[in-house]
């Protein structure tokens, strides 16, 4: 009897030491698995790795306050963190698991820990304080967190479509001439592509790449109007066959096309100039002449606007293989830029190529001025998302949408749940 309990504890110690085994096994499993943090779509970048802690990810502070464009602090005395968004004040305290949100204390699972010299804080609970949401992967070991709808400008292309691609059926939800408000609530402005510009300057109502002012274009603005939406005129122009680099090389159509545009431009809130192929393989001398045959005429378009008339520039992306833009310069005169960071060969838009676009424009020009360009023909619904998260997480002025007529239902809900557009 006595062997037999003595088999049966050591049968149960065995277990016991089994059991303790396998679950640190677990636990230092799940410490060296690596995670994953998604923002938008889109990876957050770390110095220092998250950690999963008592089933609490921890991450560096200032990388995803940064991702998030929230302002953060850190309180040398106190091992504190302070971040702000104008709307919302939180502090997290190294070793406290007690946070303070808007002067409200709230209970942690996990304190803020200093790991390899750097803060880490909860993440689920510093992203959820500014109204994100959150979701974690188990299977994966992702964490994909959304951040809420931000105000932005919108700007949504308008360009002739056929009868399953028209932009008027898109935005107002009805087939011409019947309307109701439709998608008008996602745009702050609408671009009508209605005009070019031949060589010698002559302002066109129709381009041989096929856009045009068509019947009706009175009701157009007229309606857009009813729903506060600016209104820009676009003048659309190829360099294909060098249409472009005469027109600029030319004074007297210079001055024929500027006077064109601003006195058309009366019937309109804003001009913007889609001048599109400059710089293709040209020299480094050439590209410098073309770069500023652009800016001189912009600059003197600007002066012969109204006041009241703002300037948008709609520009190849700087990592494009067209070079013939000053950012740095256009960025000093033009009250918006649109970069057009798409064609680059691969659909979706590679992200790397769309960021590598963004900051070499954040470079020359604030980023209060920049819209992110987006080609919807190009992109998934996710994908869009993720471009729309890339223009919030750099803190652009907006997006600007090519082009209405293709923007599908689920993309519209993207829209819905991204950005609150700015009247």
């Amino acid at each position: 009897m006595e062997t037999f309990k003595k088999k049966l504890v050591l049968s149960f110690i065995s277990t016991f030491l089994i059991v303790t085994i396998f679950n640190l096994q677990v636990a230092n499993a799940q410490e060296k698995q690596e995670i994953t943090v998604l923002l938008d779509g889109y990876p957050v970048t770390f110095d220092v790795a998250p950690v999963l802690k008592d089933g609490t990810t921890l991450v560096p502070f200032r990388a995803i306050a940064e991702a998030l464009n929230i302002s953060v602090n850190w309180e040398v005395s106190t091992q504190t963190v302070i971040a702000t968004d104008n709307k919302t004040n939180v502090k997290l305290q190294i070793g406290n698991k007690t946070a303070i949100k808007d002067n409200v204390p709230i209970t942690l699972r996990v304190s803020p820990q200093m790991i390899n010299q750097r803060t880490l804080i909860p993440l689920r609970f510093f992203s959820e304080a500014f109204n994100c949401d959150v979701d974690w992967n188990e299977n994966t070991y992702t964490v994909k967190i959304t951040s809420p709808p931000k105000e932005m400008f919108v700007t949504g292309f308008y360009a002739l479509g056929d009868s399953q691609t028209s932009s008027w059926t898109n935005l107002f939800g009805k087939s011409y001439p019947e309307y109701t408000s439709g998608n008008t609530g996602y745009f702050s402005s609408i671009a009508f592509g209605w005009y070019s510009l031949d060589s010698n300057g002559n302002l066109l109502t129709k381009s041989r790449t096929g856009w045009q002012r068509p019947d009706g274009w009175e009701k157009v603005l007229d309606v857009i109007s009813q729903f506060e939406l600016k209104s820009e005129m676009v003048i659309h122009v190829t360099d294909g066959d060098n249409t472009v680099s005469n027109l600029l090389s030319s004074k007297e159509a210079i001055e024929k096309a500027i006077s064109s545009i601003a006195e058309e431009a009366k019937t309109y809130d804003s001009v913007n100039l889609d001048f599109e192929g400059l710089g293709l393989n040209e020299s480094k001398e050439d590209l410098v002449q073309t770069q500023q045959k652009f800016t001189e005429f912009v600059k003197l378009l600007r002066n012969r606007l109204d006041a009241s008339k703002s300037i948008t520039l709609t520009l190849h992306a700087p990592n494009s293989v067209y070079k013939g833009y000053d950012y740095k310069t256009l960025g000093e005169i033009a009250d918006k830029i649109i970069v057009m960071a798409y064609d680059y060969g691969t659909k979706p838009e590679p992200e790397e190529l769309v960021i590598q676009a963004i900051e070499q424009a954040t470079k020359n020009v604030p980023k209060e001025k920049l819209l992110l360009g987006i080609s919807i023909p190009n992109e998934t619904q996710e994908s869009f998302a993720v471009k729309i998260g890339l223009a919030k997480r750099f803190g652009l002025d907006g997006i600007a949408i090519w082009r209405l007529g293709l923007v599908k239902d689920e993309m519209w809900n993207v829209l819905k749940n991204s950005i609150t557009p700015r009247r």
